[in-house]
């Protein structure tokens, strides 16, 4: 990180003002390059009037924020250049940046180097991600929870007892000659793993409601042609998103809308009737909509009220039986002939717009959308997640270990695996490549 970084932070394009950031131990002295005062002796943290300059000639008329080391987001030197927006304008000062010594900043790159030096951890540097593409209120102070700290504050704890923990186990195997320390037994980690598993069954319980905040709910239409599943889509969002007619196989491919429910976003997904395809074309999306099936978090399986169930609708129902599943019994206008007996069961009429209320309430039920609590310290991030559940089988495994009576050095080995994953959550220990994974999901400037 020894060289100097240059990005544009605002969208690109036609607007009042753009943002070009420069980061890094030259970010003075490059920006003094093409800048018409002298910046190098100027305060911290002022503003300066003045001109992007090149060869004399005026590029454009700026305001340049002059930010020192420490006290920054990256912890380095960082200078911000106000331009006038506009697309030519903005790429050209950022070349002139480049051409005097800074180098175009890889996307999150500012927020990787605030991490790296100590400013921020892999949780709060996801908050910020999460904060920028925060499309709900709630989304919004979820993201903000882990920016300041609180989410990754309840893993440092859950650390602490772990290496407490760890510390007297290792004094007793080491040093078993000295009588007046204490002696760790497996009762006594055994009533600290039970404080330690149940800190991460909250943690993952409410980290699995509130991911479907910030990351959305896929929710795929699924059923035969004709039962209504565009109408089903296009009544949902509002609008005519699909094409409707009564000629079945009218939606050969994926239709995708979103919709906000109680301030989480459902990713709706459109697919092609599920039957025996008459060409190629029709054949490839319901391959499409079958794959979709092991992705979705919530299947909307759409059954037709009009007619009897058939051995399509009953390769569906065995095929999502195992899925968050809502039955949608559409045309309810018309005279049933369906006989069903399935939980989580919806009638509407799509046509009439009729039980849209309720399917909208039994999401709602299924997710407990309606109880999702913005001041809960949690996690959103599926890989966190991941590894939170990797430690409750670690727990599960020591827990075995102390009914079986073995030797306590030996569960110190799975103790110290969960201190260390625990620490991958935060950035206490990380991979270079995961890291990078991380990151490049930013954009350019941020």
């Amino acid at each position: 990180m020894e060289d100097t970084i240059a990005a544009i932070s605002t969208a690109l394009g036609v607007g009042a003002i753009s943002i070009i950031r420069v980061s890094g131990n030259e970010a003075i002295e490059i920006v003094n390059k093409i800048f018409d005062r002298d910046l190098l002796n100027v305060e911290s943290h002022t503003i300066h009037y003045g001109h992007i300059i090149e060869n004399n000639e005026v590029i454009d008329e700026v305001l340049v924020s002059v930010m020192k080391a420490p006290k920054t987001f990256t912890y380095e030197d960082i200078v911000e250049i106000n331009t006038h927006g506009g697309i030519a304008t903005t790429n050209k000062v950022l070349e002139l940046l480049i051409l005097n010594g800074a180098r175009l900043a890889e996307p999150g790159e500012f927020t990787k180097r605030a991490f790296l030096n100590g400013r921020i951890d892999l949780v709060e540097a996801e908050g910020i991600m999460n904060l920028i593409e925060a499309k709900s209120e709630i989304s919004r102070k979820l993201a903000l929870k882990q920016l300041d700290g609180s989410v990754s504050n309840n893993i440092k704890a859950l650390r602490e007892k772990i290496l407490k923990l760890l510390a007297n186990i290792a004094v007793n195997i080491d040093y078993p000659e000295y009588e007046d320390i204490l002696e760790v037994t497996t009762k006594d980690v055994s009533s600290e793993i039970v404080i330690i598993e149940s800190e991460l069954n909250k943690i993952l319980k409410q980290s699995t409601e509130t991911s479907l905040v910030l990351e959305g709910l896929k929710t795929v239409i699924l059923g035969r042609p004709n039962v209504g599943k565009s109408s089903i889509l296009n009544m949902l969002l509002n609008e005519e998103k699909a094409i409707v007619t009564d000629i079945a196989g009218t939606t050969r491919d994926v239709v995708e809308g979103s919709l906000n429910l109680n301030g989480v976003y459902l990713k709706l997904l459109d697919t092609a009737g599920i039957h025996q395809a008459s060409d190629k074309v029709e054949e490839i999306g319901i391959n499409k909509s079958l794959n979709l099936i092991k992705e979705a978090e919530l299947i909307l399986l759409v059954l037709d009220n009009s007619t009897e169930l058939t051995n399509e609708d009953q390769k569906l129902l065995d095929l999502t039986k195992n899925k968050n599943r809502i039955i949608i019994v559409n045309k309810i206008d018309l005279d049933q002939k369906l006989d069903i007996k399935e939980e989580n069961i919806v009638y509407l009429s799509a046509l009439n717009k009729k039980g849209l209320e309720e399917l909208r309430k039994k999401i709602v039920e299924m997710f407990n959308l309606d109880s999702i609590n913005t001041d809960m310290n949690t996690f959103v991030n599926a890989n966190d997640i991941a590894k939170i559940k990797q430690c409750l089988k670690l727990i599960d495994k020591i827990k075995e270990a102390i009914e079986d009576d073995i030797e306590i050095d030996m569960i110190e080995i799975d103790l110290r695996e969960i201190n260390e994953i625990l620490g991958s959550i935060i950035g206490e220990s990380y991979d270079e490549e995961i890291l990078d994974t991380i990151f490049k999901n930013f954009c350019l400037g941020k």
